[in-house]
């Protein structure tokens, strides 16, 4: 596949994300380096969306490891159980939180980070990491962006 991404322009998120969902998987596909893939998909979310910061940690060592990303300078590593994204991983579940301030616990990685969510990455029954995708705008995501973005981190294969 080329390199370049068909942006769509549309204002509806659905559109969008319909529009992105086959171009990374084929993006990725045929490709079995995970970080490679990672970074693609980092980079194809953030371009289309244009997020405030979007990637991914890592499980290494009983801990989440700062992995693929776009966006300013981040955390390194978050304890389980610790913020939005260690709260996605101790409990398996997407966490969408509309006010970063008002999670009990949040890691404030950047002050321009006003919502977030955060989606386990799974191989087989395993989380292997977490997809963060922050915003600087406040209640910015959805059942929309949980649902597709679940269809993204589903195409992952570690």
């Amino acid at each position: 596949m080329a390199e370049d991404l068909k942006i769509i322009s549309s204002t509806d998120k659905k559109d969008q994300y319909e529009s992105l969902l086959p171009q990374i998987e084929a993006l990725i596909s045929g490709e079995d380096d995970l970080i490679a893939n990672l970074a693609n998909i980092a980079a194809a979310l953030k371009e289309q969306f244009n997020w405030f910061w979007v990637g991914f940690y890592l499980v290494k060592e009983n801990e989440l490891v700062l992995g693929p990303f776009q966006g300013p300078v981040a955390c390194t590593r978050i304890q389980k159980g610790r913020g939005v994204c260690g709260t996605s991983w101790a409990t398996s579940e997407v966490v969408i939180v509309p006010d970063v301030e008002l999670f009990p616990g949040h890691i404030a990685c950047s002050s321009a980070s006003r919502s977030e969510i955060v989606l386990p990455v799974y191989h087989g029954e395993e989380i292997i990491g977490v997809l963060d995708v922050d915003s600087e705008y406040l209640s910015h995501f959805d059942d929309t962006d949980e649902f597709y973005l679940k269809k993204i981190v589903n195409f992952i294969h570690a």
